[in-house]
């Protein structure tokens, strides 16, 4: 049973940082994700990384996001600095066996909250 678990959401003031995690089991994934969603608005990709580490970023969180991924135990992380109040979303881990997979894997999300 595949599941992916997200932890490490929060509140934080402006300009802060905050480090997502979401450790998958049950499979091993090529590719692995965040994206987010808030309230009114569609889930958008944030971050993806593949597992021989090539990344694609959201242009609205380049240089200041940074996903990586430990294989070895099934984790993906987001690092998240120079936070600002329109980061704030619930964010959602999210993984595909490979590249050519229909099915896409998501957690039950993380709440990030930055406050002005």
């Amino acid at each position: 049973q595949v599941q992916l678990v997200e932890s490490g959401g929060g509140l934080v003031q402006a300009g802060g940082s905050l480090r997502l995690s979401c450790a998958a089991s049950g499979s091993i994934f090529s590719i692995m994700g965040w994206s987010r969603q808030a309230p009114g608005k569609q889930r958008e990709l944030v971050a993806s990384i593949t597992s021989d580490r090539n990344t694609n970023y959201a242009d609205s969180v380049k240089g200041r996001f940074t996903i990586s991924r430990d294989n070895a135990n099934n984790t993906v992380y987001l690092q998240m600095n120079s936070l600002k109040p329109d980061d704030t979303a619930v964010y959602f881990c999210n993984a595909k066996r490979t590249r050519w997979s229909t099915t896409n894997y998501w957690g039950r999300g993380t709440q990030v909250t930055v406050s002005s």
